[in-house]
C-alpha cells in the first residue's frame, strides 16, 4: 500500500470513529446535560470511539492477523494505554471550545480539533508500541 493510501485510509477511519464518538455523545446529551451528563457523554463517545478506531487499525491499517485471545487482548490494552495521552488531547480541546463558547457546534469543533491532532500522535505510538509484528508502510524520509 502507498504511502498517501495509508494516509487517506487512516484519515478516513479517523473520520468514522469522531462521527460514531460525537454520535454516541449526543445519544447520551439527549438523557440529561450538565456536568454528570457531559462526563458521561465523553466516557462513553470516548469507548465507542475507541473499539471502532481499534477494529479499524487492527485490520486495515497494520494487517495485524494474530487471533488469539491473548495477543488480542495484550494489544488492545496497550492500545487503550496509548490512547490515554491522545484522549486528554481530546478532552482538554472539546472541554476548552465549551468553556470558552458554550455552544454544542463550538464543543463539537474542539472535539474534531483534539481527535485530529490525537489521531495524529496515536498512530506513531501503535506503529511504535503496539502492533510491532505489523508494520505499515512508512512515511517516506525528506
Amino acid at each position: 500500500m502507498s504511502f498517501s493510501h495509508l494516509v487517506l485510509r487512516y484519515a478516513a477511519f479517523a473520520v468514522l470513529a469522531t462521527l460514531v464518538n460525537l454520535a454516541t455523545q449526543r445519544g447520551v446529551l439527549a438523557f440529561g446535560a450538565g456536568p454528570a451528563g457531559y462526563a458521561l457523554a465523553l466516557v462513553a463517545g470516548t469507548g465507542t470511539g475507541l473499539v471502532t478506531k481499534y477494529w479499524l487499525d487492527k485490520h486495515w491499517i497494520f494487517f495485524d492477523r494474530d487471533r488469539s485471545l491473548g495477543g488480542h487482548s495484550r494489544k488492545f490494552t496497550l492500545y487503550t494505554v496509548m490512547g490515554l495521552a491522545t484522549t486528554a488531547i481530546f478532552w482538554g480541546l472539546e472541554t476548552a471550545f465549551w468553556l470558552a463558547w458554550q455552544t454544542d457546534a463550538m464543543r463539537e469543533a474542539g472535539g474534531v480539533l483534539g481527535l485530529t491532532i490525537g489521531y495524529g500522535v496515536k498512530y506513531n505510538l501503535d506503529r511504535r508500541f503496539v502492533f510491532t509484528d505489523a508494520r505499515p508502510v512508512a512515511a517516506p524520509a525528506g
